[in-house]
Order: structure tokens, then sequence, then C-alpha cells
């Protein structure tokens, strides 16, 4: 089943596409999950080598039975070549980011991505976005200085690795956006496989890499598992429905996050944290929404 047909197929309309987004996001929070139990059992960059390796052999399964994997044409290298860059840098950031603060704070960081693509968007690509969308944008980045509370005790260097690895996203993603149509989303996603597996070789000099006992193997499984589920279901989402429709559930992944970080960790955030979540999560949902009425204009 190559790419194209996987476009062809109806899923079952925009129910599916928000029921494949919620489990998306439970995938995502499953994985993020995974990475803080193993926490410091192994070092970082042997922990994202072994996770994309196991992620990377699950999707070449995959690939080989669907005929979907196609190499991209040479016009594309280039920017392909760019979205690795990015895509390293993200790993590397998000990654470090989950293992050092409390899971419901980082994913929360996380989900200023959509806000700063759009202003992303308009200062680089001279997208049209209005006055609202701004105030959204600035409103929802006033939400995260709430969660991460800069120069507090409660401010650490894992909050800037995670802002940097939102700011890493946005930049894979403007790229995207830029690569040709060509490039099948198979083939995409296992280059961003890949640079992570990148992203892990980096650490090797500067790390001590050992054999991971049962358990964290077991653990480094279900991660290759539970990211390779989110990624599939991501696809799955934005192919039924329109984005507009489907996006806004992105942020059930705050809940999922909070539900996580209580169960396993016993964390809770403070008022001030759980107030800037709140803000983060209406700016991004009406930014989705000024986003469908410009659309619908257009």
């Amino acid at each position: 089943m190559t790419d194209q047909t996987i476009k062809a197929i109806k899923y079952g309309g925009p129910m599916t596409g928000i029921l494949a987004m919620l489990g998306a996001m439970a995938s995502f929070v499953a994985n993020d999950t995974c990475v803080k139990l193993i926490g410091d059992a192994i070092p970082l960059g042997e922990l994202i080598l072994l996770r994309s390796l196991g992620a990377t052999a699950l999707v070449l399964v995959y690939a080989y039975i669907s005929r979907g994997l196609q190499p991209p044409p040479r016009s594309s290298l280039g920017l392909i070549g760019w979205r690795v860059a990015a895509d390293i840098f993200a790993t590397l950031c998000i990654v470090a980011g989950v293992l050092g603060m409390p899971i419901a704070d980082a994913t929360a960081i996380s989900q200023l991505t959509p806000l700063l693509m759009t202003a992303a968007a308009a200062v680089l690509l001279r997208e049209r976005v209005g006055w609202r969308r701004w105030l959204a944008i600035f409103i929802g980045f006033a939400g995260v200085m709430l969660i991460i509370r800069p120069g507090t005790a409660s401010f650490s260097t894992a909050a800037v690795l995670s802002l940097a690895g939102v700011v890493f996203v946005v930049a894979r993603d403007l790229v995207t956006r830029r690569i040709s149509n060509d490039v099948t989303t198979l083939t995409l996603l296992c280059v961003s496989l890949a640079a992570s597996s990148v992203a892990g070789l980096l650490l090797l000099p500067f790390e001590t890499w050992i054999m991971p006992p049962a358990r964290i193997t077991l653990l480094l499984a279900l991660c290759s598992l539970f990211v390779t589920f989110a990624y599939t279901l991501i696809i799955v989402a934005m192919r039924n429905g329109d984005v507009a429709t489907t996006a806004p559930f992105r942020y059930a992944v705050i809940i999922f996050a909070l539900l996580s970080g209580y169960i396993f960790w016993g964390d809770l955030p403070d008022a001030l944290q759980v107030l800037g979540i709140a803000i983060l999560t209406a700016a991004g949902v009406y930014t989705f929404h000024r986003e469908r009425l410009a659309a619908s204009q257009r």
C-alpha cells in the first residue's frame, strides 16, 4: 500500500480523526512516561539511540510490507538535510527536558509549538496573521512563563531545553512545508527516526554506555512502540476531517501528562502552573479557531 493509497482511504471521517488525535497524544505521553521511568539508568544518548532504532525497525517492516518507502528526489535533498539538522537538536532538547522536569510541565511547554509556528509563518513565510492571533500568541507565551517562572527557584535548565526543543520543532516543520509532496510521509518519518538515531550517537564521546538491564530493555521497546503508534495516528488524524477540527484535541496531551505525573511520581502543578496551562491551552484553541475562520474566508 503506497503513501498515495493511504491518502485515499476513508477511515470514518472527523470522529475517527478526533479519536486518532487523542490516541496519538496518549501514545506520546506513554513514550515520555517510559523515558522518565528509565531516568538515569542509561545515558541520554544511548536512550535516544536505542529508542530510535527500535522505532525505525518497526517502520521499516511496515514500509517493506506496504512498499510505501521511496527515495526522495535529488531536488529535495537540501531541504531534507536542514530538516534532519533541526530534528537532531529537537530530539536532544526535548528528551533532556522530559528527564529534567515534571512530565506535565514539559508537555505543557511543548504545546507552545502551534502558536510559535503561526508567528514564524507570519514573519518568515509572510503568511497573513491578524491582530487577534498575534494577541493569542503573546497570551500563550505568558502562560508558558507562568509554568516555568524564570528567576524563581522552580526555574530549571530543563525548562530552557524544553523551550529550545519547541524552537527546533518549529524550524523542522517550517522546512517540512517547503519539501515537495513527491517525498512521501513514510519517507519523512524514516528520515526523522534516522535523525533521532544520529542525535544519540552525537553524545557517545561524552558518555559511557552500558548494557541495559532487562527492565530497561522492556521500557525501551515500549518507547519505540509508543512513538511508532503516535506518529501513525497523527497521520490518520490529519487525513480525517479538517485540521481545525482535529488540531485542538492536541491539548488533551496535557490531561494525559497530568495523570501520568500524578500516578507515577505524585506530581501536581501548583495554582500558578495550572493557570499557565489553562491560558496556554485557551490561546492555542482560539488560534486554531481563528485559522479556521481565515481559511474559510479565503
